[in-house]
């Protein structure tokens, strides 16, 4: 079976994201300095909270991983720190560049010198920053969107301007989401890989969801802004017991476990993500479920207080029913693209059809009955090394949950 392909477009799309990345932090400084010079010290300490926290949170599980797999440091980048040098990089919150510039010379490595193992190994460092980045969609880009919805909603800002930046930081987020799911499809065989179809509609139903849910967020936030965290909590402490009863086996050690149990909650605040072994159809029903009933609950509230008390600007009765009615519908359209893709793109495979179970060490060797259908012509020549295949652990539980049934 052959290897994991790392292409042009996979190093084209990890440079572009490591610029993303930059602006990225470009943009937050801005907004940051904006608030500072409003006076609005409210937005920017939540503003504050979002970013350090999502830094901290997605540095700490790039340096638990680097500790995980402490023996598979094979970059000249990654091998020239120590180990304590690595975990201050991560202090100082500077981890993830030290990532993007172990993917970068692999990439070249496999693209000059045409070497094999190098592809793997980008392959395999391309898939956690993938991690990471979906990490850090849900614990910044998301909550720090649902803010700037809010601040329109509040000011009566319905201008053009804001909502085509709202529209196109909720595509930046589903092109995430999508992007993290290209690299998990890297674990099927080649006859149940997808076409552009496929992506597309993966695509669609996740934007259609997320965009639903920070909408509903928004407007909830806008008219009932001190009532949002205590409903973000409520809801995460819901999540986090039923992540806990699906004895997630993820991380490499107990505390790490609960690390990635909280973060799951947190990502099921916004968005569906697949942490169970076998079957979900029927975790995935109550949590769009419940979900569906939280959302038509915040849209329900919002519409209440627009036409009793609203806070700053008049909106119709009738455009507010609208409006309402509007997201609800939104998140049910997504639901019905969702089917439309469990239906008809999406391959439910057993663990066995899956790539060939590697070694401990991240290494795939020839299975015995390769070897038996190998003809030896000279007895005497030494047996070649078995190939080298690196895989991302992490990666492949995912893709195991996803797609085998």
């Amino acid at each position: 079976m052959d290897g994991f392909k790392y292409t042009c477009l996979d190093f084209f799309l990890t440079c572009v994201g490591l610029l993303f990345l930059l602006l990225d932090i470009v943009l937050d400084i801005f907004t940051v300095v904006s608030f500072y010079e409003e006076k609005n010290y409210v937005c920017l300490g939540v503003l504050v909270l979002f970013l350090v926290g999502s830094s901290v949170l997605v540095q700490a599980f790039s340096w638990l991983w680097y500790s995980f797999d402490e023996s598979e440091r094979e970059t000249k980048v990654e091998k020239c720190v120590s180990r304590s040098q690595l975990k201050l990089l991560h202090v100082f919150q500077l981890g993830i560049y030290f990532r993007h510039a172990g993917v970068v010379e692999m990439s070249l490595r496999r693209f000059f010198s045409k070497e094999r193992d190098s592809e793997g190994l980008a392959a395999h460092l391309s898939h956690d920053l993938s991690l990471l980045r979906l990490i850090e969609t849900f614990s910044e880009s998301s909550p720090q969107l649902v803010l700037m919805l809010t601040l329109t909603l509040q000011r009566g800002e319905l201008s053009h301007w804001p909502v085509l930046k709202a529209l196109g930081s909720a595509l930046a987020i589903a092109t995430s989401v999508t992007m993290y799911h290209r690299f998990m499809r890297s674990f099927l065989p080649k006859k149940a890989k997808q076409g552009p179809l496929s992506s597309l509609v993966y695509f669609l139903w996740n934007f259609l969801l997320i965009v639903s849910r920070l909408v509903a967020l928004a407007l909830f936030t806008s008219v009932l802004p001190c009532f949002i965290f205590t409903h973000f909590f409520c809801s995460w402490l819901f999540f986090f017991f039923f992540i806990w009863r699906c004895k997630t086996d993820f991380m490499d050690t107990p505390c790490g476990e609960w690390l990635y149990r909280a973060t799951v909650g947190l990502i099921w605040y916004f968005d569906w993500f697949n942490v169970g072994t076998g079957k979900t159809r029927n975790k995935t029903v109550i949590y769009h479920g419940c979900m569906l009933v939280d959302i038509t609950v915040l849209c329900g509230l919002w519409y209440w207080k627009m036409i009793t008390d609203p806070p700053y600007f008049q909106i119709p009765q009738l455009y507010a029913i609208i409006i309402a009615a509007s997201v609800v519908l939104l998140y049910v359209f997504g639901l019905l693209c969702k089917i439309i893709y469990y239906k008809f793109y999406h391959p439910s495979l057993t663990k066995d059809e899956l790539k060939e179970s590697p070694t401990e060490q991240g290494q795939v060797t020839a299975t015995g009955d390769e070897v038996d259908n190998l003809v030896v012509t000279d007895r005497s020549m030494p047996s070649p090394a078995p190939e080298v295949r690196h895989y991302n652990k992490r990666m492949r539980k995912l893709a195991e949950n996803f797609y085998a049934s």
